[in-house]
């Protein structure tokens, strides 16, 4: 990565904390980390094609959000290594790890550069991509938790 982060960086980082803290993105967010749970490519399209619906500017919402701030990191306006903290970008982690199982068809189907500027920042670093192994192993145990509780309902 690059030199340590500055009084510059870290003042980004909480202007995009602050953007987070708006009233709809924090809908948005709590629906894709609570209640968004595709499996494929289909339950992807049934969300982004439903235009007009809240699901779908979520979807959108919190998507771009994600791929904007990583683009500062990647492009060097905000240190890649403050990003990346887990503190600040553990949700990103959670969002990329629920589509990575699909991501072929989704840059196939809906456009050759989904994501990718979150998979780049993601790629970048050795401590990055074992985070989204933890991420990714998390992902799976919620996913059994989640299957474990509607069959008790």
């Amino acid at each position: 990565m690059t030199s340590s982060p500055t009084a510059t960086d870290a003042q980004v980082i909480l202007q995009l904390y602050d953007l987070r803290r708006e009233a709809e993105l924090r809908k948005a967010r709590e629906w894709w980390t609570q209640k968004f749970w595709p499996e494929n490519y289909q339950d992807y399209t049934k969300v982004s094609s439903a235009f007009g619906t809240p699901e779908n500017n979520w979807l959108r919402q919190v998507m771009g959000y994600w791929e904007m701030a990583a683009s500062l990191a990647n492009h060097g306006a905000v240190s890649a290594d403050l990003f990346l903290e887990p503190s600040f970008s553990g949700e990103m982690f959670l969002i990329f790890g629920k589509l990575k199982p699909f991501l072929g068809d989704l840059r196939e189907k809906a456009s050759p550069s989904f994501f990718s500027n979150v998979e780049k920042l993601i790629n970048s670093s050795e401590k990055s991509r074992k985070f989204l192994e933890r991420t990714e192993s998390n992902i799976a145990n919620m996913k059994i938790r989640a299957a474990a509780a509607a069959k008790t309902s």
